[in-house]
């Protein structure tokens, strides 16, 4: 499986940014997908999941101001980001589970800066 994430950027403070992934390969073996992140100088942290059912999950420094979503289940999700902070600029990764193993795409970088 190939995860392919991209819409990172420079965006001002209180703006808004939509991220994509699209994996490509052996998607039907995919179960739960989500978005991590990682700002410089700090450990690769979570910010949201979905299932393959649809449900979600999002930590609490992203609830009320982010959107995860999986349209149809398939092998695309997206982040919907709103009321960017600063504190928000970090490379963003998307990640599919499939069994015991998790894979990773390679990262789209977010900015929050005026």
């Amino acid at each position: 499986v190939q995860l392919q994430a991209s819409g990172g950027g420079l965006v001002q403070p209180g703006g808004s940014l939509r991220l994509s992934c699209v994996a490509s390969g052996s998607t039907f073996s995919i179960k739960d997908m989500g978005w991590y992140r990682q700002a410089s100088g700090k450990q690769r942290e979570l910010v949201a999941t979905i299932t393959s059912g649809g449900a979600t999950y999002y930590v609490d420094f992203v609830k009320g101001r982010s959107t995860i979503s999986r349209p149809n289940a398939k092998n695309t999700i997206y982040l919907q980001m709103n009321s960017l902070k600063p504190e928000d600029t970090a490379v963003y990764y998307c990640q599919a589970e499939i069994g015991a193993l998790d894979y990773w795409g390679q990262g789209t970088l977010v900015t929050v800066s005026s």
